[in-house]
C-alpha cells in the first residue's frame, strides 16, 4: 500500500458584502472572505493537502483565479473535482485533520456540519474528518480580524495492484 501525507495552507482577507463559507457551511457573519471563488479557506487548505500528498500541484494550478470558469465557484464542488483528480492516480483520502485560524466568529456550533459536508464530498465517513478552530489571541492578521487562515493535513492511500 502506498501511503502519503500532504499539508495544505490557505489565507483569505476579510471583506464586507461577502458570504462567509467554511467547510461548505454558510455562517452568519457581518463579513465574508474575499476570493475568486467562494473563498472557503478551510476547503481550499484541504484541497491543497490532497493535491500535495499526490504531488499534483496546488489548487491554483487546477483552478486558476485568471479563469472566469472558477469565478464564484462552490469550493465543495471543487473538492469533489480534486477527489476525481487524485482518484485518476489511484489515490483515495483516508483522513483529514484541519484547523481554521480566526478570531471571530465562534465556529464551534458549525464544526460538525463542516465535517459532514467535507466527508460527503470526499465519500468518507465523518469520523475520518477533523475540523478544529482556534484564535491567535488577537495577535497577527487573524487576531486583528484582517483575514482567516486554515491548515490541513491529509493522508491518502493507493492500494497495490
Amino acid at each position: 500500500m502506498d501511503i502519503r501525507v500532504g499539508h495544505g495552507y490557505d489565507v483569505h482577507i476579510m471583506a464586507a458584502n461577502r458570504k462567509l463559507i467554511l467547510g461548505g457551511c454558510e455562517i452568519n457573519s457581518p463579513f465574508g472572505l474575499y476570493g475568486h471563488s467562494d473563498a472557503d479557506v478551510l476547503t481550499h487548505a484541504i484541497m491543497d493537502a490532497m493535491l500535495g500528498a499526490c504531488a499534483l500541484g496546488d489548487i491554483g494550478a487546477h483552478f486558476p483565479d485568471t479563469d472566469d470558469a472558477w469565478k464564484g465557484a462552490d469550493s465543495i464542488e471543487l473538492l469533489k473535482k480534486v477527489k476525481e483528480i487524485i482518484g485518476k492516480e489511484g489515490y483515495r483520502v483516508s483522513n483529514i485533520d484541519s484547523t481554521v485560524v480566526a478570531q471571530v466568529p465562534k465556529l464551534a456550533p458549525f464544526i460538525y456540519s463542516m465535517r459532514r459536508n467535507l466527508a460527503e464530498a470526499l465519500g468518507i465517513d465523518v469520523d475520518r474528518v477533523s475540523v478544529k478552530a482556534t484564535t491567535e489571541e488577537k495577535l497577527g492578521f487573524t487576531g486583528k480580524c484582517d483575514g482567516m487562515a486554515a491548515h490541513a493535513v491529509c493522508l491518502v492511500v493507493r492500494d497495490e495492484k
